[in-house]
């Protein structure tokens, strides 16, 4: 990182602003052939699908380190969306689909794109999803329009994978989406324009709004089967949204530092910024935040990786919701702490918190996790014998109150009931 990422942000940032999101990045690409040489390279892959793979509890400092700067990971070839469908082509694909699509992206030859999100549905509930997966012959016809469909402007993007409903009835509304593999140059696909985020454009995210108009997909391309969409996508997203959390950590340790540096250097009215009482507070106050939220952090890969990412989604949930609401305070603060300058980039500060506030809402908003948190916990006690626990919740009965008034241990004054 000291030695390769760190001093070529300054050209990352101005090769984005000058090329924006529509090319290849220079550096970027010069600089992962030194990650692959020093064995740096794909350091997400899951040891339960790989032998030479990591666990969470592994991988999640080599995250963090790699989070303190917004194009290391994907030098290191991994990054989002790239190592989630990595692991998805891994763990769902056929023979057949991991040597056309997961070989080159393991290699860093090519990039990947996820289409889920819609501009005409509330994507947070994904049974909303109104494209369609038609089966044709031995071809699917595809329909819809997408957005925030990261990676999409890329010319190294060749492969994307599409969520769409191919049973539009049924009883089971999480039984009708299905997942296919889709050639980016397949006649249809159509990037419509590139989509800022916060202004930001191919910085934190290549975003794009894309359709899809009656795109013809060989049948062999179906990921797992039809109707296994959300099987897919749970399996999916619970590693990405402990990775994003992970990222984040590593990027609010590097702006605490910053605003450390800054309240030794900057003097108004006559003493520095680290005397000031406010500036210790905040300091403290970001020290606490992320210490909590490494914690959690940590706790969710711990049990990823012992009991499973199903029994772990209360806590990857929670991790979900902390991280970004924490890294988005911390850098308000680093921003109002370095003043003027920190309001465009040339302290990493407003790409820093488009990328906090991005995450609160990319694999899934906070809200959606916290109704997940709220009915496991109210779940978690059903059933459960409340003389057990202490954790009674119905109001003492009135004959008990009687009782204990007649007995005296709720004595009245002398005369008052007369």
């Amino acid at each position: 990182m000291s030695e390769h990422i760190y001093p070529n942000e300054r050209r990352y940032y101005l090769e984005a602003e000058r090329l924006g999101p529509w090319v290849v990045y220079p550096i970027v690409e010069e600089l992962k052939p030194k990650a692959r040489a020093s064995g740096l390279w794909n350091l997400f892959m899951p040891i339960h699908e790989d032998p030479a793979g990591l666990s969470n509890v592994d991988y999640a400092p080599l995250c963090e380190i790699m989070g303190r700067s917004l194009f290391a990971p994907e030098v290191f070839n991994c990054s989002a969306p790239d190592t989630g469908n990595m692991e998805t082509i891994l763990r769902y694909g056929t023979t057949e689909q991991r040597a056309a699509w997961l070989k080159p992206l393991l290699d860093g030859e090519i990039r990947s794109a996820f289409a889920m999100t819609e501009p005409e549905a509330a994507s947070s509930d994904a049974t909303n999803i109104g494209s369609s997966i038609v089966r044709d012959g031995d071809e699917y016809v595809i329909n819809g329009r997408k957005w925030y469909t990261t990676n999409a402007t890329s010319p190294a993007c060749k492969v994307i994978i599409f969520m769409g409903k191919n049973q539009p009835e049924g009883d089971d509304p999480y039984r009708r989406q299905s997942m296919i593999l889709v050639p980016r140059e397949t006649p249809g696909v159509r990037v419509i324009r590139s989509l800022p985020v916060m202004g930001f454009y191919g910085v934190p995210d290549r975003a794009a709004e894309v359709a899809f108009d009656n795109v013809r997909i060989p049948a062999t391309n179906m990921l797992l089967g039809e109707g296994r969409g959300f099987e897919i996508a749970q399996g999916r997203l619970g590693p990405g949204r402990i990775h994003h959390c992970m990222r984040l950590i590593g990027l609010c340790e590097r702006i605490l530092e910053r605003m450390c540096r800054r309240a030794d250097l900057r003097t108004p009215f006559g003493r520095t910024l680290a005397d000031q009482t406010i500036t210790l507070e905040r300091i403290a106050e970001a020290r606490i935040l992320i210490d909590q939220a490494r914690l959690l952090t940590m706790k969710a890969a711990w049990m990823m990786d012992t009991v499973g990412n199903k029994e772990a989604r209360r806590e990857i949930a929670m991790v979900k919701v902390a991280a970004p609401l924490m890294a988005q305070q911390v850098i308000d603060w680093a921003i109002q702490m370095f003043g003027g300058g920190g309001t465009c980039n040339d302290h990493l500060l407003t790409a820093a918190f488009a990328t906090a506030r991005l995450l609160r809402l990319a694999d899934g908003p906070d809200e959606v996790h916290r109704n997940q948190i709220g009915r496991l916990e109210i779940k978690r006690y059903r059933g459960v014998d409340p003389d057990l626990t202490g954790g009674h919740a119905d109001v003492l009965a009135l004959d008990e109150a009687d009782r204990m008034a007649r007995e005296g241990l709720w004595p009245c004054p002398e005369g008052f009931n007369a």
